[in-house]
């Protein structure tokens, strides 16, 4: 089996960095060929624009120059990750990808879905995940784990109600479409939360 995109999503403190190797080990257990890469990231240029978006001491940018920035680091990814990726039929696992532009730039700025949507189109095409998780969590929770890492960078500085709107954000698109999003409660154990992940996988490709 291969071929197939897999997107972790949800907010800072939710679990994604301890759950993308696990379910990375359990696919390859199964003779999957995976690539784990991550957004904003992945390529060089991607991985640079990261740094930029990150940084809590760049200079102040809008809302639109973030969101471009955003699908300048995707297309990047796309073309020299992800495609190629795909079409040599490994299954890509991916730290983040469109879903959180829509939670953060579109929930959590205030930037409309259409606008969003636009992008999306001109960079993707047709390009969807397959399978989207998103490991969801009380924002003070999510925060809580996030404080214990170190420093914050430029996002994990917003406001408790930043993250209430790009949590809120996510769980909407979930309702919109079921049979992508699969909705998991981060705030279960890791092993909890990795046996929802495989049952997912399981009942989503066999």
């Amino acid at each position: 089996m291969g071929g197939r995109f897999i997107t972790i999503e949800g907010i800072e403190g939710c679990g994604k960095t301890t759950q993308i190797p696990m379910l990375r080990g359990y696919l390859e257990t199964r003779g999957w060929q995976v690539t784990t890469t991550r957004e904003p990231g992945g390529t060089p240029v991607a991985e640079a624009v990261r740094k930029l978006l990150l940084d809590p001491d760049a200079e102040q940018m809008t809302d639109d120059t973030e969101l471009l920035l955003v699908f300048a680091a995707r297309a990047a990814h796309l073309e020299q990750v992800i495609r190629p990726a795909l079409e040599a039929g490994a299954c890509v696992l991916c730290d983040r990808f469109t879903d959180a532009t829509y939670a953060y730039q579109g929930g959590g700025r205030g930037i409309d879905d259409e606008r969003i949507a636009v992008l999306e189109q001109w960079v993707q095409g047709r390009l969807r995940p397959d399978l989207t998780f998103i490991l969801d969590v009380p924002v003070e929770l999510g925060l809580a784990r996030a404080g214990k890492r170190g420093a914050k960078d430029r996002f994990e500085r917003e406001h408790l109600a930043f993250f209430q709107r790009v949590r809120d954000a996510y769980l909407t698109h979930a309702q919109r479409v079921p049979k992508r999003y699969r909705v998991v409660d981060g705030d279960a154990s890791i092993d909890e939360v990795h046996a929802a992940m495989v049952e997912i996988i399981y009942e989503t490709f066999g």
